[in-house]
């Protein structure tokens, strides 16, 4: 009987955990690692972007994204969508295409591969023949036309990827049809471009490497007309009407062709550099844009003169007179415009740039040309990301106040609204406002939207105002001088370089109840911020704390601190600092956190921890864990690196100071420039950049940093009897120590004036001296106690005071639950030794039921060395499911995790971007969309289906004929 109530209680607990937890990765956030290619569907108003690892994603209105992956380890290096067909090419470097279609099931829809090709040429012919360098997706809707680099062009019938010979343009065909004057005739090169007359679908352009274009006519398969250029050809761009044919060149020079019957002499067409007289770089893409009225729009990548300005990336944009060159941070990958008007046939209403590190969509309607703020892709990483803290239930009045705040920030950008608008975003309303809070190397805070499926920013907070920096305030590249030219203008956000990696942001703690934020730095500090609507002007004043506590033997071979101003500085509306923590030495801060009902903040460092009053901006405890043993602790990170990066930011300015001063000079300077960049590179060659560093926590078989405080914790419980709760604050070392004070905080009336006190309490020593690093107090009812303000809003119940308090401490190694006020050990749950991972990440969740609304438990979540997730039961810590997460390569991706207070989490999968993840059957965020196929899709493909007919008739259709041809003759 008892075994079988006990299989009954087991079945009934397996039910119990698939209500409580499902493991999914439900979206990516940010900016794809590594894009290389782009596409557009004005039809569908569909984003493509490609990558170098082989994914594929699809951006539609806000909250509307696809992604796939293909099979092949190769990288995407074009991306075409098929006109009014739901359906896309992609072209990867190992020189296959696949097929890829959104495919509607139960309302929603999915992106599915659904067909893959390789061309394959005669027998015995080199790779070169069949290497594909240009594809043209045809108006119909039902082929492909495929350059190659052998000078071929072979034509596809789509979906089915099925080639037809007969119809294919050979190199000999295009040559035997070249004038006998053409100087390059016996060597065409690879084709360059496809292009199709857009007046005219029988008729496209193909354009070789050595610079001829030849207009070929599908239907009668033969060349029409021949466009003689003999400088290298890098694109070509048939205009709207059909007339003219522009093609963009090697020389930095672009010409415009007058298209007809006759074939054009090279000496009738003059082309134009537009940034001549000095060699220029290629033209690598051109394109124009006729208007309703008025001149049109011309736009081109590169061409920017070799020796003053060859290393900018820039795309020009003509109307009329005005002229601007958009200068973008990192490399260009390609760009596209969009129409306005309810058909998208109205006039230019904004350009879209992929480049390596953002999108940038330019209002092209908008007097200045204003960026728009992008509601999706954000460069997460515009300043390498240090560190991540998330905040779920943010109440309605804070998020308007950091909303309002971040609107002031944005003044500079566009009103007008997000242009690429396509599919239906299906999913539920956000059933919480959640925010994702990011440090970064620049010393920036910034708050992200994380409710839904788009990482939306919300405001940015810069801490360098507080600081004297490495940085010039004359030091400003952004804006191009009166009169300069070219005419630059910088665009983007991507700017990873830091004036001092010091300012580095690598602890966060935001109190969502009072508004409290404190974060801490690179170099010990510690700031606490309360946000003001209002812009304020105050000096912030620095309390140093000395952690070494008079220790005699060390010295400290790490960074300086940052200098702190000690003028009035003035801060704009949004968190403003009011109170700096200087830890001494100016170690990493390695653990931090705030009690705004306490007014205290707590932090530990690889030297100690200490206790701050922010009310009264006293310390109240400081406490040295150095062991004598830990040399280590005494070299800061950055003392091997620091006079690497002080050389190369040195350099750069020089850099920057002389280019200024050369363009005063104008143009004939360019030699003295070009000897300036060669000093820079031969600087740069002479030094060893080192990566992008990021802390990996260090491993309990370490004998080093073993004072290294991990975790800090508050906690009203029991510490000196069972019968008197008191405030107290906990730390956890990477030695495997826990110390315990109790703190004495005076009635709220005296509380200005009389001093807060903490005395040492507990010490606990774990026996095999892993790093701790998180520590728990659990109430009467085994709940974890509830956040500071949580109760007072009416959020959360109060805490069990009547049964006794359990304190778990999670090491890398276990998890122990003591009781409380004695600290006697109750049970344990050994990880290692179960699998040999060792906890990397921790965090309390609460899952509620998928099928009870009013039923849900509080678990521990962890993240292991090995990317598993586990979630452990709470009081009695036992493992209830555990899910392959990260890959255990991915020491960067494990160091990045951060949980939420509801069961789901985030990590970085690169530099740019966040996998998001959930472990909760009743919480999930992804996207929900609908993408419908055109509604004139199908005239469309009936008008043109005359031209595929003439390609390749199916024997059904020859059959009719045979019957139609025999009935006349009869």
């Amino acid at each position: 009987m008892k075994r079988f109530r006990r299989h009954g209680q087991e079945s009934q607990r397996e039910r119990l955990k698939q209500e409580l937890f499902q493991f999914n990765k439900t979206v990516e956030h940010g900016f794809p690692h590594q894009p290389s290619a782009l596409g557009y569907s004005p039809s569908l108003q569909l984003l493509a972007i490609g990558t170098r690892s082989g994914a594929i994603k699809l951006y539609g209105a806000p909250g509307v994204e696809f992604m796939g992956l293909h099979d092949e380890n190769a990288a995407v290096t074009q991306v075409h969508f098929l006109p009014q067909q739901v359906e896309l090419v992609t072209l990867l470097d190992d020189n296959s295409l696949h097929m890829w279609t959104l495919k509607a099931h139960t309302g929603l829809s999915e992106l599915l591969e659904i067909g893959r090709f390789t061309l394959t040429g005669p027998p015995g012919a080199p790779p070169s023949v069949t290497r594909v360098t240009a594809v043209l997706a045809h108006s119909s809707g039902e082929l492909l036309l495929l350059g190659t680099e052998g000078g071929h062009v072979f034509i596809v019938e789509v979906p089915g990827f099925r080639e037809l010979e007969e119809r294919n343009i050979s190199l000999d065909q295009v040559a035997s049809s070249v004038p006998d004057n053409y100087t390059c005739r016996r060597n065409l090169e690879h084709v360059e471009a496809l292009q199709e007359n857009p007046v005219n679908p029988s008729q496209v352009v193909i354009g070789y490497g050595r610079g001829l274009m030849v207009v070929w006519d599908l239907k009668k398969q033969r060349a029409i007309q021949h466009i003689p250029g003999t400088q290298q050809l890098e694109s070509v761009w048939w205009t709207e009407d059909g007339g003219y044919l522009l093609s963009s060149h090697n020389d930095g020079s672009y010409c415009r062709w007058t298209m007809g019957s006759k074939d054009v002499d090279e000496e009738d067409v003059k082309s134009d550099i537009p940034y001549g007289h000095f060699p220029c770089k290629a033209i690598s893409k051109i394109v124009q844009l006729s208007t309703e009225e008025g001149p049109p729009f011309l736009l081109f990548s590169g061409g920017m003169p070799r020796a003053s300005y060859g290393d900018r990336h820039c795309i020009t944009v003509i109307h009329g007179k005005t002229h601007v060159a958009l200068d973008f941070t990192s490399r260009i990958i390609d760009f596209f415009a969009i129409r306005g008007g309810p058909q998208h046939t109205g006039d230019p209403s904004a350009l879209v740039v992929l480049v390596e590190e953002e999108l940038v969509v330019i209002d092209l309607q908008t007097e200045g040309w204003p960026v728009i703020q992008t509601p999706y892709l954000v460069p997460l990483h515009s300043s390498a990301i240090t560190c991540s803290h998330h905040v779920s239930a943010i109440p309605l009045k804070l998020w308007e106040r950091v909303l309002a705040a971040g609107n002031m920030q944005s003044t500079h950008y566009s009103k007008k609204p997000w242009p690429i608008t396509g599919g239906q975003n299906l999913g539920p309303d956000p059933p919480q406002r959640d925010l994702l809070l990011t440090g970064h190397e620049d010393g920036t805070v910034r708050f992200w939207d994380a409710s839904g499926v788009c990482l939306y920013p919300s405001y940015k907070l810069s801490t360098a105002g507080v600081f004297h920096t490495d940085a010039d305030p004359n030091d400003n590249m952004n804006q191009g001088t009166e009169g300069e030219w070219p005419p630059f203008r910088k665009v983007g956000c991507f700017d990873p370089y830091s004036d001092d990696p010091r300012l580095g942001v690598q602890k966060i703690h935001l109190c969502k109840y009072s508004g409290y934020l404190t974060v801490a730095g690179t170099a010990g500090q510690i700031l606490v911020l309360e946000l003001n609507d209002e812009a304020a002007e105050q000096t912030v004043e620095a309390k140093v704390v000395d952690l070494l506590q008079g220790q005699e033997g060390f010295r400290w071979k790490g960074h300086t601190q940052l200098d702190v101003r000690e003028e009035p500085v003035l801060f704009p509306p949004g968190f403003q600092p009011f109170a700096l923590v200087q830890c001494q030495p100016p170690a990493v801060v390695t653990a931090l956190t705030l009690h705004s009902e306490w007014k205290l903040v707590a932090f530990g460092t690889s030297h100690g921890f200490g206790l701050y009053d922010y009310q009264q901006k006293n310390n109240v405890l400081i406490k040295c864990t150095l062991n004598p043993s830990d040399q280590l602790a005494m070299e800061g990170p950055l003392s091997r690196v620091k006079s690497i990066k002080k050389s190369l930011r040195q350099s750069f300015r020089r850099i920057r100071r002389s280019r200024v001063s050369l363009r005063k000079h104008h143009v004939n300077n360019a030699a003295k420039l070009q000897d300036a960049n060669a000093r820079l590179e031969a600087e740069l060659a002479e030094m060893e950049i080192a990566p992008v560093q990021r802390k990996i926590e260090a491993r309990s078989s370490d004998d080093s940093f073993t004072g290294l405080v991990r975790t800090i914790y508050f906690a009203d419980t029991f510490l000196a009897d069972s019968s008197h709760n008191t405030p107290s604050l906990w730390a956890g070392t990477n030695g495997g120590c826990v110390f315990a004070y109790m703190l004495r905080l005076p009635a709220a009336e005296r509380r200005a004036d009389e001093p807060v006190t903490a005395q040492p309490a507990k010490e606990i020593q774990l026996m095999h001296r892993a790093p701790v690093v998180g520590i728990l107090v659990l109430d009467g009812h085994g709940a974890p106690l509830p956040e500071p303000l949580e109760v007072a809003h009416d959020l959360a119940r109060s805490p069990d005071m009547q049964g006794s308090h359990h304190l778990v401490v999670i090491s890398e190694e276990q998890f122990k639950v003591f009781g409380l006020p004695k600290v006697s050990a109750k049970t344990k749950l050994k990880l290692t030794a179960m699998d040999g991972s060792r906890v990397r990440r921790v965090g309390v969740a609460w899952f509620g039921s998928s099928r009870s609304e009013d039923y849900g438990e509080s678990g521990l979540v962890v993240l292991t060395n090995q990317g598993d997730v586990h979630v452990v039961s709470l009081p009695t810590v036992k493992m209830q499911v555990h899910y392959p997460c990260v890959r255990r390569e991915d020491v960067s991706g494990i160091a990045s995790c951060v949980f939420t207070k509801h069961g789901q989490g985030f990590y970085l999968i690169s530099p740019s971007e966040f996998e998001r993840f959930s472990l909760s059957a009743r919480c999930l965020v992804e996207p929900r969309c609908l993408v419908e196929a055109p509604t004139d899709s199908s005239t469309q493909r009936g008008s043109l289906l005359d031209v595929t007919l003439l390609f390749c008739p199916p024997a059904e259709v020859l059959q009719e004929i045979q019957k139609s041809l025999e009935g006349d003759h009869t």
